[in-house]
């Protein structure tokens, strides 16, 4: 179990470093690049840029909202 758990933690190390890189590129260095470089097809619009953080978020927020909701309501239950 233990390799399949270092395969994990590696898959999920290249993955955060590439979408870290693939963002930094984009929104630090993208902005200074000429609009007609090639570089541009490989990159969304820039609105995007905040779009996706931004619902990414309120995603993660309303999860945590919802868990902790229902784990609030299961707990008054066994106390009653």
């Amino acid at each position: 179990m233990e390799i399949a758990d270092r395969a994990i933690g590696l898959l999920l190390s290249v993955i955060s470093l590439s979408v870290f890189t693939y963002y930094t590129l984009w929104v630090i260095i993208l902005p200074f690049v000429d609009n007609d470089h090639f570089a541009h097809k490989y990159f969304l619009p820039q609105e995007y840029a905040i779009l996706i953080p931004v619902c990414a978020l309120v995603l993660l927020l309303s999860f945590v909202c919802v868990f902790i909701g229902c784990t609030m309501l299961k707990s008054k239950k066994k106390n009653t």
